[in-house]
């Protein structure tokens, strides 16, 4: 029987080289025809809308607009208004003031160097009584779901709470926490603390019990229920009270500043009116609503970015 020689072999390694080459080669290019193929679709279906859904999008937009139009409409035609009027002696402008004298009254603050110091210090007090509100208020509700005992026992006062005005406080505060900034914070947390606690812990009751025992059953703690369930499915309700607790903590802060106050927007209102100078008191309303209106809308930002 005849050997093969070594040219042979070779021979036969090399073809068997030269084929593996091409399956390879041949592999690599499918992959990559398949990504293609991947990457077209992924493209078309970014960058290639249908006729209708471009149509929709469309209609969406200038809806949107419509609306921004509509809003700034009604205000311009509102002041415009409101100053005709008051030219016209239609309106008493000594009561109502106009816009105009509403401007004339925040430039000659301003040029006396108060006007800056006066929004400062509302605006500080009132994002302090809304942090600690906020937060103390979620704090405690957290306390009263984790005890069912504590919470039953509370209830009611929490009630009586919520209804009590907390203006009556006023003096106890004043006497408490002294005459100064202090007091009108504590007024702001009052007013916004009890309705976080009521309106969180409702939301932490509204989850799904179903959910809880399942978590139970797979040996969850009271902890890890509360922070992979409770608190993920009450985002919601969070950001509700967010919103809730800007306009509550701008309450408390003015009517602190009415009672205590020597400096802020609710001193110019109250100042404004003792010396009749009610152009002061609406310019100082336009402000507050002004600001008050860009803190929700900064709750609203967040609200939307993160997608609650």
């Amino acid at each position: 029987m005849m050997k093969p020689n070594k040219k042979e072999n070779n021979n036969k390694k090399k073809n068997q080289q030269d084929i593996n080459g091409e399956l390879v080669i041949t592999q690599e290019r499918d992959i990559n025809d398949k990504q293609q193929v991947v990457n077209d679709h992924h493209f078309s279906d970014d960058h290639h809308f249908s006729d209708d859904h471009k149509e929709y999008i469309r209609r969406v937009k200038r809806r949107k607009n419509e609306i921004l139009f509509t809003r700034i409409l009604i205000l311009v035609v509102f002041f415009v208004l409101w100053e005709v009027l008051g030219r016209l002696k239609v309106i008493d402008p000594f009561l109502t003031s106009t816009p105009s004298r509403m401007f004339q009254s925040a430039i000659n603050i301003y040029n006396e160097g108060t006007l800056v110091r006066h929004i400062l210090v509302t605006c500080y007090e009132t994002i302090v009584g809304f942090t600690l509100g906020t937060l103390l208020g979620t704090l405690i509700a957290v306390i009263l779901w984790w005890s069912d005992f504590l919470c039953k026992v509370l209830d009611p006062y929490l009630v009586v709470l919520n209804a009590l005005p907390k203006v009556a406080l006023g003096p106890i505060i004043i006497f408490w926490v002294g005459n100064g900034m202090e007091a009108i914070i504590v007024m702001a947390l009052l007013i916004s603390i009890i309705v976080t606690i009521i309106s969180v812990l409702a939301g932490f009751k509204e989850v799904d019990e179903d959910k809880i025992k399942l978590l139970k059953t797979f040996g969850a703690s009271k902890f890890q229920t509360l922070k992979h369930l409770i608190i993920p499915s009450t985002v919601p309700t969070l950001i509700s009270a967010l919103k809730i607790n800007v306009g509550l903590s701008w309450v408390g802060v003015i009517m602190g500043e009415f009672l205590v106050a020597k400096e802020g927007l609710g001193f110019l209102i109250v100042y404004g009116g003792q010396v009749a100078q009610l152009d002061m008191v609406m310019m100082s309303i336009i402000v507050l609503s002004v600001i008050a209106y860009a803190m929700y809308e900064i709750v609203h930002y967040f609200e939307k970015k993160y997608k609650i």
